[in-house]
């Protein structure tokens, strides 16, 4: 069985600037092979949040594929991306993206009823225990810290057991303590679901913890190495 689940071949990404189009992304060739941690690195517009984004069908490649999961995003429409995302794929974002005036319960719940999960609540409570919010379940977002609403973010993100978890600089809004617990939660949700990670992070300490780092400069891929590895030598 292939254990490749993200295949990025020649992907482009241009969008329409002021002053004309802007290439973002100049041709990624890159694999992502099944339970692998992956951190996207470098420096501001670079294109690590606009790689992640086809990663995760949120843009449209403008040229070459991206195949997800054994299926070609490119080739799918809009309908077809979303119930695409909605079955595989979790993505956490560095603003929380909660709904105010719902619930953190409700907040993850929703995902689910929408997936057709019968017991949604349920599985909703238990992911945001699972985050240390089960006292927190029936608070709003306003009413909550930055890092209790990211806890929120992770927990609709990973209560649909998605194949793939994406996370676009889930520590960036917090500050150092809350940041490792966001860390820690993270890798505890790969390794309790078996999801495979990509996050894109500025923070040395969370690369580090990746299994392989790719390193994007002026939208290409710079350097590729296994993190633990490198670390070790």
């Amino acid at each position: 069985m292939d254990q490749t689940v993200l295949a990025l071949q020649g992907a482009r990404l241009t969008l329409a600037g002021n002053a004309g189009p802007v290439e973002i992304l100049k041709g990624i060739d890159l694999e992502v092979k099944r339970g692998e941690t992956l951190g996207l690195i470098g420096p501001s517009g670079s294109g690590k949040s606009s790689l992640l984004m086809l990663m995760g069908g949120l843009e449209r490649a403008t040229g070459g594929s991206v195949i997800a999961l054994g299926q070609d995003m490119t080739a799918m429409d809009e309908d077809q991306l979303a119930r695409f995302r909605r079955g595989n794929m979790g993505v956490v974002f560095q603003s929380f993206h909660l709904i105010p005036t719902m619930t953190a319960l409700e907040n993850v719940a929703v995902p689910l009823e929408l997936a057709g999960v019968a017991d949604a609540f349920d599985r909703a409570e238990a992911e945001l225990t699972a985050v240390g919010l089960g006292s927190r379940m029936n608070h709003y977002p306003t009413q909550m810290s930055g890092g209790e609403q990211q806890r929120v973010a992770l927990a609709r993100a990973a209560a649909p057991r998605p194949a793939l978890l994406l996370a676009d600089e889930p520590t960036g809004n917090l500050d150092g303590v809350n940041g490792q617990a966001i860390m820690d939660l993270l890798f505890g949700l790969r390794d309790r679901h078996g999801a495979t990670l990509v996050l894109v992070t500025h923070a040395p300490e969370l690369a580090e913890r990746c299994d392989r780092v790719v390193r994007l400069a002026d939208g290409r891929i710079a350097g590729d190495v296994r993190a633990k590895k490198a670390a070790a030598e």
